[in-house]
């Protein structure tokens, strides 16, 4: 039976711009194949056309049967992991075995939060107030009235 794994260090699957995302990939297939592939990646989900960044690739050429390899990425500044109601954007390390149909796809976040944004969500307190004789934020009298 044909067995692909992507094993985070520490099981972490939430990080921040530019840190390291460590971790080992694990094989244990009935046939040698030509070559492993292990890809960091984004990409959207929802309506309209699809979207894929691939950030960074590592080859394994001959890998054999069975084993394992240590690897490491640093991610990029963005774009953040978010899901709205339309779309979403979802990072991922990807492993391949070439020949062959084996896959196995592990979801991280990349948050400056901690965890997914959440589009269409606006904490009650962080709302703008202002009444009809204020000007609106950034209204043309206020933009003219602060140039003056």
């Amino acid at each position: 039976m044909d067995k692909l794994s992507i094993i985070l260090d520490d099981d972490k699957t939430v990080f921040a711009s530019h840190e390291m995302i460590r971790g080992r990939v694990e094989w244990n297939l009935d046939a040698n194949p030509r070559r492993l592939d292990l890809s960091l990646f984004w990409y959207t989900a929802g309506k309209g056309t699809r979207d894929v960044g691939v950030v960074q690739s590592v080859k394994i050429d001959d890998p054999g049967a069975h084993g394992s390899k240590e690897f490491s990425f640093a991610l990029p500044e963005g774009p953040f992991s978010f899901s709205g109601k339309l779309v979403s954007l979802i990072w991922a390390l990807e492993l391949t075995c070439t020949p062959g149909s084996e896959t196995v796809r592990r979801e991280i976040t990349l948050s400056p939060t901690g965890r997914e944004i959440l589009l269409g969500s606006i904490p009650a307190q962080s709302r703008l107030s202002w009444s009809r004789s204020d000007s609106a934020p950034d209204s043309v009298e206020s933009i003219l009235r602060a140039g003056r």
